[in-house]
């Protein structure tokens, strides 16, 4: 696969087939993660597959709520805006997300294979971070979809660490949560604002020195 497709393609797929995924690509996946830059080359991470039936089912309860508690905390303001203003394009992009998060929220269970990315020490994330993003860039390569959340990270820690037995006196903290499985609907190129209006020169609000209205990227060039 073209890099920039990859690029270009890896959004949020949170609506996925229960087909398991074969080992091998698993492998190939988190070979490919692995290879990340590591802060100091410490590789202080761990990751967990999570694809028995058993532990699946004692998570999704915890992570369907964790839906919930999202809409009633972080983005009760944007959601009563969207509420309010229904046929506005933001409100119908910000519907749209909602409906695709609440997916995962009720299928949880039903998704083949979840990837938890561990950090030692290192509440930031940073160094961790990249593997988990090159390994939905390898999954990606792979035909298959996946969604990083925090959810669970933010709002049951403690619950999720005791079921997957983590040894978080050790300094084991859970970073988020990857669904991963073959999905149901088609790639396509994400939409974003575009890159110059998000992006600074030399000092904050200062023009970027280019203008990208369009992807600069197609299936076609």
């Amino acid at each position: 696969m073209d890099l920039h497709e990859a690029l270009y393609t890896t959004r949020a797929m949170r609506r996925v087939k229960s087909d398991p995924i074969p080992l091998d690509v698993q492998a190939r996946i988190m070979d490919a993660a692995v290879r990340a830059p590591s802060g100091g080359n410490q590789q202080n991470w761990r990751f967990l597959f999570v694809d028995d039936q058993a532990i699946k089912d004692q998570l999704a309860p915890l992570y369907r709520d964790a839906v919930g508690k999202l809409w009633d905390t972080f983005y009760s303001g944007q959601l009563a805006e969207a509420e309010a203003n229904p046929n506005d394009p933001e409100s119908i992009s910000f519907f749209k997300v909602q409906k695709s998060a609440n997916w995962l929220g009720e299928h949880f269970a039903e998704v083949p294979l979840f990837l938890f990315p561990f950090a030692q020490h290192d509440p930031t994330g940073s160094s961790i971070y990249p593997a988990v993003w090159s390994a939905m860039l390898a999954a990606r390569a792979e035909g298959i979809g996946t969604c990083l959340t925090v959810l669970l990270s933010f709002f049951y820690p403690n619950e999720v660490n005791e079921i997957l037995g983590v040894p978080t006196e050790d300094g084991w903290a859970m970073q988020g949560c990857v669904s991963m499985g073959y999905p149901t609907g088609t790639w396509g190129i994400a939409p974003r604002r575009p890159a110059h209006l998000v992006t600074h020169r030399n000092g904050w609000g200062n023009p970027a020195g280019f203008e990208a209205n369009e992807p600069l990227w197609s299936p076609h060039s």
